[in-house]
């Protein structure tokens, strides 16, 4: 479970990583595999597992903090409840950020499209401006001044909508270097609760091995004592 949740972390921080740095291939491949997920019946199974996710996630919560009433109880922690512990914690905190991260590159993907729709549209402005632009000489020769007003104002509006149009740009660039700065986080924390899992792994070794040396010992006991 620690090692899927592990890969599926590892994954979607490539991807976000990936959507973030303007690689155009890589860029273009993930916003069109993304595009297809999100149509016919992706959006429900997404929805399904983010769902199962959550509800893994509250299981292990509980299962902490039953660890921890016992704890209470008892005084101390058995070397088991610690191994369950830590375990249980590892998996809450990958399921939390995997769910953090899917939601990142939900994000992501919105905030690019709407960036690609934006340009678009401040491209077919910017030539709309330049087309309505009246030339010196045609402006000799016009004769209806309320026609020239009207156009000014046409082209003062259009020069109104492209500003707003940039600013909106540049919010959604900032937002996707914010964005960015958390999914570089979170990949290196997601490191470090690998190279934490690698730890208890070998922890639990050694506890498993030290259990096994007491029970020889305690059988021996036994052995002497029944002799």
């Amino acid at each position: 479970m620690i090692q899927l949740l592990s890969t599926l972390v590892v994954a979607e921080g490539t991807v976000a990583l990936l959507l973030m740095i303007n690689i155009p291939p890589f860029r273009k491949l993930l916003m069109k595999a993304l595009d297809r997920s999100k149509m016919n019946s992706g959006p429900a199974m997404v929805k399904t597992l983010a769902a199962a996710m959550v509800v893994i996630l509250a299981s292990s919560l509980t299962s902490i903090m039953k660890i921890h009433a016992r704890t209470m109880q008892l005084g101390s922690v058995t070397p088991t409840d610690q191994i369950l512990l830590k375990t249980h914690m590892l998996e809450a905190s990958l399921m939390g950020y995997a769910l953090f991260l899917g939601l990142v590159i939900h994000r992501l993907h919105h905030f690019l499209r709407k960036i690609g729709g934006l340009r678009a549209t401040v491209d077919t402005l910017k030539m709309q401006a330049g087309g309505t632009q009246v030339s010196p000489k045609d402006e000799k020769e016009q004769t209806d001044s309320k026609a020239s007003k009207l156009l000014k104002g046409e082209i003062a509006g259009l020069r109104q909508k492209l500003q707003k149009l940039s600013l909106d740009c540049e919010m959604m660039e900032n937002e996707t270097k914010s964005a960015e700065a958390n999914a570089k986080s979170l990949q290196k924390q997601a490191e470090g609760f690998l190279m934490e899992y690698d730890r208890l792994l070998e922890d639990n070794q050694n506890l498993q091995n030290q259990l096994s040396a007491l029970d020889k010992t305690s059988s021996k006991l036994d052995n002497k004592k029944d002799t």
